[in-house]
């Protein structure tokens, strides 16, 4: 099979305070409906811990180490921000969930498989380089461009966000670096409040900005017409994908109305894309998405077109 799925069992473990829309059973539905028969072949990969130095290549040390000191006592709680918290097991998640995109941008850049997907989570767009935000502790899809470029020796990467909010995080890290490209469509307004259509950062950042109420139509121009060329223009030789889920219409944390079947086809679009520009080198990572149903059946969706595209 040309996809490889990474995750791991202690991205279970890390807790929110009760009731935060974060939490386990949002992998535990991911995981659950990739069990089926159709994926049954993929193969699949535990996610190795991230390294301090691989971190450190997109956060500062100063909030590396603080994340990685944070480990409360069972059943206890850190909050770091009204939105985001450490339980007991989070620091390991953490570097597990940045580790499943070296992983995955080793066995893509090796010519293992063509394209992996990343079942992990704390997710990460929100992390800036000095600190952790919106449910984020690192920058997963960040680090894993980071680690392509230190180990495999690439020079030009593109990150594709289409989770509902801004990737402030994602975007604070390839802003001023035209070795990186970020491209994203969100709702606005929204948290995190960022993701201007003005904010272009060295020409290297594209925001596509959409109302509450925004459908299908609107999101597939906004990668059709504008996004999907920009990044055809930069010539990456890697798309990292940012597969949020929360644009979903029953998504309770914004208002979008789009269905399984817009991730499936947002997807191939962007294999395609990677066919005629890498060599069809696709990884991606999970992000938002909130309703567990509509996650599972995106993220289903989602791997049913790296497959197939």
């Amino acid at each position: 099979m040309n996809v490889l799925l990474v995750s791991h069992h202690a991205c279970l473990s890390h807790e929110n305070d009760p009731d935060h829309p974060e939490c386990p059973d949002r992998l535990r539905a991911v995981l659950g409906v990739l069990d089926a028969e159709e994926f049954a072949l993929l193969p699949r990969e535990e996610a190795p811990r991230a390294t301090e130095e691989q971190l450190m290549r997109v956060h500062s040390p100063d909030h590396v180490r603080a994340i990685l000191n944070i480990r409360p006592p069972a059943d206890e709680f850190v909050a770091l921000d009204a939105e985001t918290g450490m339980a007991a097991g989070s620091a390991e998640a953490a570097l597990r969930a940045a580790g499943a995109g070296i992983a995955a941008v080793d066995a893509v850049c090796r010519g293992e498989v063509l394209r992996a997907f990343c079942a992990v989570r704390p997710p990460g767009h929100h992390a800036e380089p000095a600190r952790p935000m919106g449910f984020c502790l690192f920058s997963n899809a960040a680090i894993a461009a980071r680690h392509a470029q230190a180990a495999h020796g690439l020079e030009r990467v593109a990150i594709l966000d289409f989770d509902v909010h801004h990737g402030n995080g994602t975007q604070a890290v390839a802003a001023d670096d035209p070795s990186l490209l970020y491209a994203s469509t969100h709702q606005w307004p929204c948290f995190p409040g960022s993701g201007h259509d003005n904010e272009r950062g060295l020409g290297n950042v594209f925001n596509v900005t959409l109302p509450p109420g925004a459908g299908p139509e609107e999101f597939h121009a906004a990668w059709g017409e504008r996004l999907l060329p920009a990044v055809a223009a930069f010539r990456p030789e890697l798309l990292i994908v940012s597969a949020g889920f929360d644009a979903h219409a029953r998504d309770p944390l914004a208002q979008q109305r789009l269905r399984e079947a817009d991730f499936e086809a947002v997807t191939a679009e962007i294999c395609r894309l990677a066919d005629r520009l890498c060599g069809g080198r696709v990884v991606s990572t999970l992000e938002g998405g909130y309703d567990l149903q509509a996650l599972g059946a995106s993220a289903a969706a989602h791997l049913r077109a790296l497959m197939n595209a």
